[in-house]
């Protein structure tokens, strides 16, 4: 944008997936702004560090969920905003920008812009599942929506909201005639074993609720046919070391490679996979790839979601096609056996593989929209307009990283 020479970004992202999204984001910034017209700093993993920003705190530091967990976590949560918003009111970025995690992020921008901050939001609450009462909060919170999924424009306009649908940055990201061969050589697997991949999660409590079950199911995979081999990746060190342990405890390694990151590639090489609810779950049908999605969390926590939704699917994939694709196996449904039975289903049957991976075809299509381009014109487009408001803002470099640290 002709208007904009240089923009201070606040940020704040979660979890691995999150950082990640983010990345694309501060990809398009860039890609428009030159290398040296990008200020940003907040909350952040690897991949925003990789691009420049500079985290004051790690993303697992928000790595919580479910309502028993973030119970829990609250206290410190409350001082990590209310540390968070004293640093960004101290800088006075240009724009902030909250990634994902709602239940953090809209009250921080609630604040941030009823100080005079323009705040804007990527990747929006799951309204159209459950607790469209935040629509409320979303209006007061942004003053624009970035949305990642093309029915939620309808929902946004009714509302009054300041939206556009930008696409998703995954669909531009992944490949979906991603080289099968290629990636298993990459990761030293042979070329004609059935292979599944599994990805219970990347935050501690998914460790914790479905690891052990998505080995067990793995065992009852090979019992029923030993030539099956799996592939495990961790989302990073910390997660690595955490399934490290849990597969040393269990003194055998039933055919699972455990890696640190590569999940694309395990996605990649894999023919079908077990995925935890999440973006995951995406990723795997943008990779074209047929899966079972399981779901595991703290009866409380899942109660009261329960209670609260509005449809029949947990998955991404499923909600976005409204259809049950493939099969989900939710709580004391998530058994072995019941998860084992169904990835033999979609190994053993050609012609249910091939719908699957048409579907998901046809999702991918949809999906794809240059999103880093089109995030990067809207929040700067923005910016302009917001910085008209206030007068000219002279260009400031973030506090330094080290500062104010906890």
């Amino acid at each position: 944008m002709a208007g904009v020479k240089r923009l201070e970004l606040g940020l704040v992202a979660a979890e691995t997936s999150g950082d990640l999204l983010a990345a694309s984001v501060l990809d398009g910034l860039i890609a428009s702004l030159g290398e040296h017209g990008l200020g940003a700093a907040g909350i952040g993993g690897p991949a925003l560090s990789d691009r420049g920003m500079a985290c004051w705190w790690s993303i697992d530091a928000l790595s919580v969920r479910g309502y028993a967990e973030v119970l829990r976590e609250y206290p410190r949560l409350l001082r990590l905003r209310r540390d968070l918003r004293e640093r960004l009111l101290a800088w006075r970025p240009d724009l902030f920008l909250g990634v994902d995690a709602p239940d953090f992020n809209l009250d921080l921008e609630i604040s941030l812009r009823r100080a005079g901050i323009a705040t804007a939001h990527f990747i929006g609450p799951s309204v159209w599942a459950w607790r469209r009462s935040r629509l409320a909060r979303i209006r007061e919170a942004a003053g624009l929506m970035l949305l990642v999924f093309p029915f939620e424009q309808e929902i946004y306009d009714a509302a009054g909201i300041p939206a556009v649908y930008v696409g998703h940055p995954l669909a531009d990201r992944i490949d979906p005639a991603s080289d099968r061969a290629l990636a298993r050589r990459q990761l030293g697997l042979p070329e004609n074993s059935p292979l599944v991949a599994l990805l219970p999660g990347s935050r501690p409590a998914e460790i914790r609720y479905m690891a052990e079950d998505f080995l067990e199911t793995a065992r009852w995979l090979r019992r029923a046919r030993p030539e099956l081999r799996f592939v495990l990746p961790a989302a990073g060190a910390t997660q690595y070391g955490q399934l490290r342990g849990l597969l040393a405890r269990r003194g055998t390694d039933d055919g699972v490679l455990l890696t640190e990151g590569r999940s694309h590639e395990a996605l990649a090489a894999c023919d079908t996979a077990l995925v935890g609810s999440g973006t995951a779950t995406l990723e795997a049908a943008l990779f074209g790839r047929p899966m079972v999605i399981a779901y595991r969390m703290a009866s409380l926590s899942y109660l009261i979601m329960r209670r609260m939704g509005y449809l029949p699917w947990i998955g991404l994939p499923n909600i976005l096609c409204r259809d049950w694709v493939v099969p989900e196996f939710v709580q004391a449904a998530a058994t072995p056996e019941a998860m084992g039975k169904a990835l033999l289903g979609q190994l053993d049957d050609p012609g249910l593989r091939e719908r699957i991976v048409q579907r998901f075809a046809d999702l991918h299509g949809a999906l794809r929209r240059d999103c880093a381009r089109r995030c990067a014109d809207e929040l700067l487009a923005y910016a302009e307009r917001m910085r008209g408001t206030r007068g000219s803002v002279r260009p400031r470099d973030p506090l330094p990283a080290s500062a104010g640290m906890p």
